[in-house]
């Protein structure tokens, strides 16, 4: 999931980043984030109709995801490709900051999809971010994994710039890094709590991510999110 700073929230009202990548979204979530205005990933919107046993099938609906963080949230938008990287300070940082870009999501996959849903209101206070890119093959798809890995845990902080040069600096905190399950948190400094709490796993060809943002603590729904996602997930 991209994710949008606080302080960039409260400003537009809705999160309209990229996902964010949602993203995933340094945290950076998806859909609702900002893409760099030089190369904006393609947005569709969410099929009425979602056949069985496709990419898509597996990502949770709005009803499930709200049954498994105890919160309403309502659908968003969809990329239906992985987003431009994020301008990150340090460089090395490109992959914490824009997970559920490119830089997380590189050259190799076959499918990819990435949603955001929000709380009803629709505020963007509260958001929710699935994120899946499925690489036909299980050793490129742990590669790719295992990169991501790498790259958050290298990074303890970074300063991530917007296409409106705004910058904003993120601490990143590592809980579970295994060969298929990456647990993090993407705090905004001087961000009055706001978090995105982040989770990707490796299931077969497929790595999924799951990012939750919001001014609580959402370490356990974003958990809970991910395992019924990926339980969706065939592979």
């Amino acid at each position: 999931t991209l994710f949008t700073p606080k302080a960039a929230r409260s400003r537009r009202g809705v999160l309209i980043i990229g996902l964010v990548v949602v993203v995933v979204l340094g945290g950076s979530g998806l859909t609702w984030a900002l893409w760099p205005s030089k190369s904006k990933a393609p947005v569709v919107s969410s099929p009425e109709h979602v056949v069985p046993g496709t990419l898509q099938a597996s990502i949770l609906t709005p009803d499930d995801v709200s049954k498994a963080v105890g919160t309403t949230v309502i659908a968003g938008s969809a990329v239906n490709q992985p987003p431009a990287a994020l301008t990150a300070d340090p460089a090395s940082c490109a992959m914490a900051v824009g997970p559920a870009t490119v830089s997380g999501y590189t050259k190799g996959w076959t499918v990819f999809y990435s949603t955001t849903y929000q709380d009803s209101g629709g505020t963007g206070d509260y958001t929710v971010t699935q994120t899946i890119g499925d690489y036909g093959d299980p050793g490129q798809a742990g590669a790719v994994f295992q990169a991501l890995g790498q790259g958050v845990a290298a990074c303890p902080s970074a300063t991530r710039t917007d296409q409106n040069k705004n910058t904003v600096k993120w601490n990143y905190s590592v809980e579970a890094n295994t060969p298929n399950q990456l647990a993090w948190t993407a705090a905004q400094d001087a961000g009055g709590g706001w978090a995105c709490y982040r989770q990707a796993r490796l299931k077969g060809a497929a790595v999924l991510q799951v990012a939750i943002c919001e001014g609580g603590d959402g370490k356990t729904a974003a958990a809970k999110v991910a395992d019924a996602f990926e339980a969706k997930v065939s592979g």
